[in-house]
């Protein structure tokens, strides 16, 4: 609170830019015009009433205006400064309301003024107590701060709140119009508190200042030292080198990436983006993460084999008879493989090595079942040509970026597993194998076969970009090899890119051969066996293929193999069993049990499957190969009335179709056939596919279903040699099918020795290896009536009546 009192009529002190609070004692110079006026005036107007001290009146002068209040001061003590020169001690007094001008003695102006009184509440209310209280700490602590200690005692000792909010004005980060604000502030209480709001304030912006400080010379420090460290270093390196002789030290040059590109043998291209590289590298702080990846970046490409090749080995006889020597069988591959080889003699022999910026590289794509060796062949296939081998697994990539790369934006970014493998090779003309390329999914992280697009295309995989890389790398020089076993299973863009290569499956004589010649002494070295200490003669071998395993490949064989030779090893250790021992083919079931596929040949007549009418043998192709597919029909009783067509065992719609189709030849046909059709207006028909579990799909089976059903309804049964695979349409043409290599193959297996194909897939036998043609008698056929008439037994052979 504050109130007024009796008039005052004052000199007035101007101060610019300065304020003076009630309570402070302020050095005035006097050689200020306006200063010296004043206190003259002041000494006079002393003298003339008889007063011991002169009083004036500071008021603040902001810009040429004055402010609406001033202090009352007296002048303490006329003197001189620390400086010499004439000055003045004043000491504030208390508040003064400026009003009217006056005149007085002097040359300053006078004013009249009210002396302004203040009221402070006693006793002081809590709120008021509490704000001394934080004021006071506040205070404290921004004088500790600066070293104050001698100031801490006398603001601990100030009780009252207005001299306590005065003492404010000795700080020395209010500004001017802070100060005045305290000035023209009456009420004691309200002036603490603002007062103690611009300390809090200053607090803690200091605080934030302190803080910056402190990290900015923390980072200056670390600098330094590390300037100090570096230069440091470089004296000691420089020692190192006049030790040795001037050399360099290897260090010094492992850190020197600009040497190191500059030195390396790079394209163009790549030598300009890692030069861009290395002066970013160059620019960029140490504590940088940016620094790490772009290191990454150039060691990645500095290691990357860009003009490595290794030289081809032109000897077409020699490559030749490595692979024959390595794989048995597998013609197509290894005719493939030597035209290469030859195609790249002649045209290195002509100097045409680059084409349009392409190099005679190759994309194969080997499509087979299991077991038959595609993996292992591309070794072969390097060690033919005398290149480098890499092997790059795709099944069950999902990720785009796998085969691409990620971008380095990305923390642990990597190249893609095609640029890693040409780093894993060593040269820019390796054989890479794509393994199991049918395996590469797809999901919202990308496609991988898509990616593979560009890679597998001999039109533009000279410019390969990978996105972790972002430079070109030509892959036309590298000979790709991709293996698959469901041949539909690689989209048909990426199909297109290769060049197909089927692997069908081996003859029986082909087995035979490949365990002796190489399963054999495989085993016999993982069994702990020598070379002559156990002998399996051919017999056995062709047993062992021919009746304990079925398959397209290898893989079962040498299994059986393998648990030959641990029985042997095992009763040998036992005591049981002298060394060498021969193992022929009776020796077979004492060993390993007996046979698990006896062909139907075998079998006695009485217990074939197609003893009975109705049941038919046909052929076709899984993804372990060839295999032989039985089809079974059977009448329903015509007073159960379930008429209609009824199909079990796992089929497609295709295969489905081909039922409806079969039916419907029959019935339009029957009187052509002989055969009693009117039975199956009123009588259900149910065909059915044995292994039930296995889903069955595709046209092929048209002419073994027909054949199924006209040998129910005839009664004759189906010639137990006989196997057929051809599509059926409705006016009863075979038409043509596919993989009848893998299914002649499967029909030898099984001992079949009749075969009834499509016309259309004679030529077809050409891929068809000759021993296996000549065990088998095959009959193209272009319409049903010649089915049935080789597969179905004479009308006068006595059967079963069908159930």
């Amino acid at each position: 609170m504050a109130s007024m009192s009796a008039p005052l009529t004052l000199p007035v002190l101007p101060l610019d830019d300065e304020v003076v609070l009630p309570g402070m004692v302020v050095p005035l110079d006097l050689s200020d015009t306006d200063v010296r006026a004043a206190v003259e005036a002041a000494q006079a107007a002393a003298r003339s009433s008889g007063t011991s001290k002169p009083t004036v009146l500071l008021v603040p002068r902001v810009d040429g205006t004055y402010a609406a209040t001033g202090v009352l001061g007296t002048v303490e003590q006329v003197g001189r400064l620390s400086d010499g020169d004439p000055g003045a001690l004043i000491r504030g007094r208390g508040r003064v309301r400026i009003g009217a001008g006056t005149t007085g003695p002097g040359a300053a102006v006078w004013i009249e003024g009210t002396r302004i009184e203040e009221i402070v509440p006693d006793p002081l209310p809590g709120s008021v107590t509490e704000l001394v209280t934080e004021y006071k700490a506040l205070a404290t602590d921004w004088l500790k701060k600066r070293g104050a200690w001698q100031v801490v005692d006398r603001v601990q000792q100030i009780d009252d709140v207005s001299q306590l909010a005065d003492n404010s004005g000795y700080s020395p980060f209010l500004s001017t119009a802070q100060k005045i604000d305290l000035l023209e502030t009456a009420d004691p209480v309200a002036r603490l508190k603002l007062a103690t709001e611009q300390l809090r304030e200053h607090l803690a912006e200091q605080d934030v200042a302190e803080s910056i400080a402190k990290d900015v010379q923390e980072g200056v420090d670390k600098q330094q030292r590390e300037f100090l460290l570096r230069r440091q270093l470089e004296a000691v390196r420089k020692e190192l080198r006049e030790l040795n002789g001037g050399a360099a030290d290897p260090a010094d040059e492992s850190d020197d990436y600009r040497a190191r590109v500059e030195a390396a043998d790079l394209p163009e291209k790549v030598r300009e983006a890692a030069l861009k590289e290395v002066e970013k590298l160059e620019r960029s702080s140490d504590q940088s993460p940016e620094g790490s990846w772009i290191r990454t970046w150039l060691d990645t490409v500095l290691e990357l084999p860009w003009n490595e090749r290794t030289q081809d080995a032109y000897d077409i006889q020699g490559a030749k008879v490595i692979l024959d020597a390595e794989h048995a069988g597998l013609q197509d591959v290894k005719e493939r493989i030597t035209e290469y080889l030859a195609v790249r003699k002649r045209r290195a022999d002509r100097g045409l090595g680059v084409v349009g910026g392409r190099r005679g590289g190759a994309v194969l794509a080997l499509v087979g079942p299991p077991g038959v060796g595609k993996t292992s062949l591309g070794e072969s296939v390097a060690h033919a040509m005398g290149r480098t081998f890499v092997r790059v697994a795709l099944g069950g990539v999902r990720d785009e970026a796998e085969i691409r790369g990620h971008r380095r934006t990305y923390v642990g970014a990597l190249p893609g597993r095609i640029v890693r493998a040409v780093k894993e090779a060593g040269s820019m003309n390796p054989v890479v194998l794509l393994d199991e390329i049918d395996k590469v999914g797809s999901d919202f992280r990308g496609d991988p076969a898509a990616a593979l697009l560009e890679v597998l295309d001999p039109a533009q995989n000279h410019t390969f970009r990978d996105h972790y890389l972002e430079v070109e790398l030509d892959l036309s020089d590298v000979v790709f090899l991709a293996t698959a076993n469901v041949l539909e299973a690689i989209p048909e863009a990426l199909l297109d890119r290769m060049e197909l290569v089927r692997l069908d499956g081996y003859t029986e004589d082909e087995k035979v051969v490949i365990a002796r010649d190489h399963l054999l002494p495989r085993q016999l070295e993982r069994a702990g066996l020598e070379p002559g200490e156990v002998v399996l003669e051919d017999s056995a071998l062709r047993r062992l293929a021919g009746e304990y395993t079925r398959e397209a490949g290898v893989r079962n064989l040498e299994r059986s193999v393998a648990r030959l030779l641990r029985k042997v090893a095992a009763q040998h250790e036992l005591g049981d069993q002298e060394l060498p021992f021969t193992i022929g083919a009776e020796q077979l079931r004492a060993l390993i049990g007996r046979p698990h596929h006896v062909p139907e040949s075998a079998q006695d007549p009485a217990e074939r499957r197609t003893a009975v009418p109705g049941v038919a043998t046909g052929l076709a192709v899984t993804g372990a190969g060839g295999d032989v597919l039985f089809v079974e029909a059977s009448l329903a009783d015509p007073e159960t009335g379930a008429a209609g067509l009824t199909l079990t065992g796992q089929l497609g719609d295709v295969m489905k179709e081909s039922a409806q189709i079969a039916l419907s030849f029959l019935r339009s046909h029957g009187a052509e056939l002989e055969l009693p059709v009117a039975d199956l207006k009123d009588r259900g028909v149910h065909v059915h596919f044995p292994a039930g579990a296995v889903p069955k799909d595709g046209p092929s089976a048209g002419i073994t279903m027909t054949t199924a059903l006209a040998s129910l309804l005839s009664g004759r049964q189906v010639r137990t040699d006989v196997a057929m695979t051809g599509e059926v349409s409705l006016t009863g043409r075979v038409l043509p099918i596919g993989g009848l290599k893998q299914k002649l193959l499967a029909a030898h297996r099984a001992g079949i020795t009749t075969v009834v194909i499509p016309k259309r897939n004679e030529a077809d036998l050409d891929d068809v290896p000759a021993e296996i043609l000549d065990k088998l008698e095959v009959h193209p056929v272009t319409d049903v009536l010649q089915v049935l008439e080789i597969a179905l037994s004479s009308a006068d052979v006595p059967v079963e009546v069908a159930a």
